[in-house]
Formats: C-alpha cells, sequence, structure tokens
C-alpha cells in the first residue's frame, strides 16, 4: 500500500534540503541536502554576496532525487509541497521569467546605504510606526541599489521576488508571494494593513514590481506539466505553504501563538518570540516582521532577534583553546569549573557589528583571566555563558516589547547539545527549554500539509514533535547566574565605551 507524504525543500544559502515527511506518522521518511559542501557565495567586491538562483533550483531537484530514490516513493505518493528559503534576498526576473542578475542575498551589505538614507529622510516615526523597522538592509533596499547602479538592467524588471518565491515559480510558473514576505522585504504597511506604497513611491518603485499576495497557508499554486516532467513529481500537486527560514524554524517547532518562543544556535544565534499586538524596538536592536498566521484581522508579528557571535565564538574555542577535545568533551571540561567562571568574562561579539548593539562593532574580549587560577577549562565555560548572556541581553528588549518569554523551543542541535549552555540559558532567562527533534525542512512539509487542509490545524500538524528533553530553570543557583550575568553586562558597557 502506498503512503502519503508531504515535501519540504529549504532553500538555504550554504545548501539546499529536502525532506519526506510521512503524512500519517509526522515522521521523515527520508531527507537529503546539496550541495554536500557549502554551495558558493559570489563576492565580486567587498560586502557583496550574490547566489545564481538556477543553482538553487538545481541543487532541489538533486535533493529530492536522492530522496524520491531512496523512499520508493512515487510521484503519486506526493500530496503537497512545502518552500522555506533564505530571508531577505533579491530576485529579478524578466516578462518571460528569465532571472536578470545573480540574487543579492541575505549577507549582502552593499544597500546598507540606501535604508539609512530612507529612514532619515522618511524619518523615524514614519518607518517604525508602519513598518516596525527600518528599511535598513532588506530587500527593497537592495533592489534601489539596483535601480541606481544598473538603470539598464532595471528597466527589464517585470517582478521582484525572494528567494523562496523563485522556487514556487519554478514549481507552478506562478509569481507570488504572501504578507509574511512582503513584511522581510521591508514592504508591508503593519499600520494601514497594506503595501508600504509610501516607501515603494519613496524608492520610485512602481507597485506592479511586487508579485500578488497568497496567503501563507493555501494552495499557492500547482505543479505545471513542465516541472512535473523535470523533478519526477505529479503535475497539479499543491504548493501549500511557504515562510522564511526563522518564522519557518518556529513553525518547525510549532511556536504560532504570542508569548510563545523558538531559538537556534548555531554560528549566529537567533530568538524568535510572537508577539500578538503591533509594537517595535524604538533602536531597531531586534526586527519585527508578520508571523506566518499573521492576517489583516489578527496579529501575529515575529520578532527575531540574531546575535552574529555565538557558534562562531563557540567553534573558535574549540579550534584555538581545546583543539584535542571533542565538542562534548569541551562541553564537560567547561562544566567542571563552577558558575560565573571564577571572575572570568567573554564578551562575545567578535563577528561583526551587532544589531543589538545598535550596530557597534565591539568585537570580542575576554576579562578577569588571572593567570595564577585560571586554566582552559574557564575559558571554556566563560565563552559558553557569554552567548547565553547575549541572548539573553536581547531578550530584555523584547520582554520590554510586551513578549512573555516563559518558554523556549529549540531543535537539539548546536549550542543547544551542550548541557551547561541550556543550564545557564534557562536559569539567566527563567524560561524552559524544550528540545525538539526538528528541522526546517520537515516543518516545511508539515506546514504545506496545513495549507492543502490535510491537518485542521498547528497541533494537529505538529502533535507528532518528539520531544528529546525539558531544562528547567536552577531556582537553587539563579543567583549565581544573575551575578554572573551582571558583571557581564557591566563590561559590555565598558566594551560598548571603548
Amino acid at each position: 500500500m502506498s503512503k502519503r507524504y508531504l515535501l519540504g525543500l529549504d532553500v538555504g544559502s550554504s545548501s539546499v534540503k529536502a525532506s519526506l515527511v510521512d503524512a500519517a506518522t509526522g515522521v521523515v521518511a527520508a531527507d537529503a541536502h546539496y550541495p554536500e559542501s557549502e554551495a558558493p557565495i559570489t563576492a565580486v567586491k567587498a560586502g557583496w554576496a550574490e547566489q545564481d538562483p538556477q543553482m538553487w533550483w538545481d541543487n532541489a531537484k538533486r535533493s529530492l532525487a536522492d530522496i524520491m530514490k531512496r523512499t520508493g516513493a512515487t510521484a503519486d505518493d506526493v500530496v503537497a509541497i512545502g518552500i522555506s528559503y533564505q530571508m531577505h534576498g533579491l530576485v529579478c526576473v524578466d516578462k518571460d521569467k528569465n532571472v536578470l542578475r545573480p540574487s543579492i542575498i541575505w549577507c549582502d551589505s552593499r544597500a546598507v546605504g540606501y535604508g539609512e538614507k530612507a529612514f532619515s529622510e522618511l524619518g523615524a516615526d514614519r518607518c517604525l510606526g508602519h513598518l516596525l523597522n527600518s528599511p535598513g538592509n532588506f530587500t527593497l533596499a537592495k533592489l534601489a541599489w539596483v535601480k541606481d547602479n544598473e538603470p539598464e538592467l532595471y528597466s527589464k524588471i517585470y517582478k521582484v521576488m525572494l528567494p523562496g518565491d523563485y522556487i514556487a515559480m519554478k514549481l507552478t510558473g506562478d509569481i507570488t508571494t504572501t504578507i509574511e514576505g512582503l513584511s522581510e522585504g521591508i514592504a508591508w504597511d503593519f499600520k494601514d494593513k497594506k503595501t508600504a506604497k509610501f516607501l515603494l513611491d519613496y524608492f520610485g518603485f512602481d507597485e506592479s514590481l511586487l508579485p500578488d499576495v497568497v496567503p501563507t497557508f493555501s494552495v499557492q499554486g500547482r505543479v505545471t506539466a513542465a516541472a512535473a516532467e523535470e523533478l519526477g513529481l505529479k503535475e497539479g500537486t499543491p504548493v501549500s505553504y511557504r515562510a522564511g527560514d526563522q518564522p519557518n524554524n518556529a513553525v518547525s517547532l510549532n511556536v504560532f501563538n504570542p508569548g510563545e518562543i523558538a531559538s537556534t544556535a548555531g554560528t549566529s544565534g537567533v530568538v524568535y518570540g510572537v508577539l500578538g499586538d503591533v509594537n517595535y524596538d524604538p533602536k531597531s536592536r531586534v526586527n519585527t516582521f508578520a508571523h506566518v498566521n499573521y492576517t489583516t484581522d489578527t496579529n501575529r508579528l515575529g520578532v527575531l532577534l540574531c546575535i552574529n557571535g555565538t557558534g562562531i565564538l563557540n567553534a573558535w574555542v574549540h579550534r584555538n583553546v581545546v583543539p584535542d577535545l571533542s565538542y562534548p568533551e569541551m562541553n564537560d571540561l567547561a562544566a567542571t569549573v563552577p558558575i560565573g567562571a571564577d571572575g572570568v568574562t567573554v564578551i562575545p561579539f567578535g563577528n561583526g557589528a551587532e544589531r543589538v548593539l545598535e550596530n557597534k562593532e565591539v568585537n570580542c574580549s575576554i576579562h578577569g583571566l588571572n593567570f595564577n587560577k585560571h586554566n582552559r577549562a574557564h575559558i571554556v565555560r566563560a565563552a559558553q555563558e557569554g552567548i547565553v548572556f547575549s541572548f539573553c541581553y536581547g531578550m530584555e528588549i523584547m520582554k520590554a516589547m510586551g513578549m512573555d518569554i516563559r518558554k523556549i523551543h529549540a531543535g537539539h542541535a548546536n549550542m543547544f547539545l551542550s548541557p551547561l549552555f541550556c543550564d545557564t540559558l534557562a536559569s539567566v532567562s527563567g524560561a524552559t527549554i524544550e528540545l525538539y527533534d526538528t528541522d526546517g525542512a520537515a516543518g516545511a512539509a508539515k506546514a504545506a500539509g496545513m495549507g492543502c487542509g490535510l491537518y485542521k490545524d498547528n497541533d494537529e500538524a505538529f502533535g507528532t514533535l518528539k520531544k528529546l528533553a525539558v531544562v528547567e530553570p536552577d531556582a537553587k543557583n539563579r543567583e549565581k547566574y544573575l551575578e554572573a550575568y551582571e558583571r557581564w553586562k557591566k563590561l559590555l558597557k565598558v566594551a560598548e565605551q571603548a
């Protein structure tokens, strides 16, 4: 008897991952990602970052072929498709749907000046009151750079898209986006609940450049005959969900409602919380976008805190301080040192300017090191504590916006594999941490089941999530954790003033 599968595609800048999820059990039958090593990013100039959208499509095909072969699934077995994608990228196509230039992706910084100028000239109150963000270095600012620097190419643009919109176009032939997608490009007006025409007018963009809007959970289009033949799928298979990677990571962890929090801690770290009221940080230290279940009638906003210096610091310590140890051994070594690392404190911001610090670049620093009593174990613990403290510092901003942080959902991966990291985060934040076995591609697949009506709601779609562990705050030692955190904040102030 054949099974019914949901297909999730997660289009990242490093690779494209595909997952087949058994629709009945919620279990991942197979997953694969291509390329197996990191995908290339072209940097013609310093601060630039581009990728060829065709590369995403080719890697999606390879990943899909791999999992179909390993599961023995047929085209008829795939009932719906969901897409997760790297946020804030710019894809430009002409009337024939041909890509006009490489995509300017999320980490490209060439458009910073365009966003800053718009923020200054339009005014902070207007931008934050309507957009909840500065135009910053997001998609519309990137398009402003193209308009100014590549006018001949700009004149040929029929539509601009996000990376996920491009993959959906390749599958269905339709050029569409979502409100969540518009918001991550800073093209959605949260006050007037429509496209941010005042910002389009400021940049001199015609509103027709934007794709038509479809609901995040809906049959957004169907696989064309050409795409079906190319991919080995069935013509007419619905594409029924898409979202940027951070909102989708939250979806993967069943984070939909106000007060629910999702976190990841890879190279950089993210805390993503859902807010039920329209609000923003007046200093733009965190970003606010439409969450996947935002509608013009229901406010569901995703508040995004990003810390650049997270796993990259832990990896640096592993490589340079304890190269002879595995990561689990490194975590065990850190646990031999008491809370607060006997007075050693690490400020972890060594991976460029940090938005949470108002775009200051304070670098990484080690404080309180005593050559007569401290050793490498103290540095390892202080580094992990410093990363946690940076999360908690940003979470204070989120709480000031009205977010009640009581529970943090996270995948059991990267820094969350460290018991010390989890214990410290739970104890300083006062929140319970729940660790799950999931990822973005699997989450997009299950969300597609919601979009096509296979599941009635998110609880049915994600009720099969496998909870691996629960970490409660350490009430007995919380005072010690908070004492170390207060010391960290005082030293951060010193570093910011240096």
